[in-house]
């Protein structure tokens, strides 16, 4: 069964870490393209980050430049966001997309998974 399945959300302080996961089940995560995105209540789904296929590309919004950092674990088929310095503005659902062809495929991304929460409160 062709599956991703996030981890790693939670309640965060300002200035936290957080390390969310994307594992992949049934298809090697390696071949496709990568995305996090991100959708508060009330507000447009946005696109955080995406690692390429080609070995070293990434591509990251502004908000998370410098604060935020994709990675891929081919040991456990799986891509992490590292996100450092959270603040209250990323509070919001975090789910993965994997795309066969890039990080922006016309048509979306191949597989969706149902995302993991983050909130970041003091």
């Amino acid at each position: 069964q062709v599956q991703l399945a996030e981890s790693g959300g939670g309640l965060a302080q300002p200035g936290d870490s957080l390390r969310l996961s994307c594992a992949a089940s049934g298809f090697n995560l390696a071949r496709y393209a990568v995305a996090w995105f991100r959708q508060a209540p009330g507000k447009e789904r946005e696109r955080v980050s995406c690692i390429g296929i080609t070995e070293g590309t990434t591509y990251s919004a502004d908000f998370a430049k410098g604060r935020f950092t994709i990675s891929r674990d081919s040991g456990k088929n799986a891509v992490h966001l590292q996100m450092n310095s959270l603040k209250p503005e990323d509070s919001a659902l975090y789910f993965c997309g994997a795309a066969a062809s890039s990080c922006f495929p016309s048509y979306g991304m191949d597989y969706y998974g149902k995302g993991t929460t983050v909130t970041v409160s003091s």
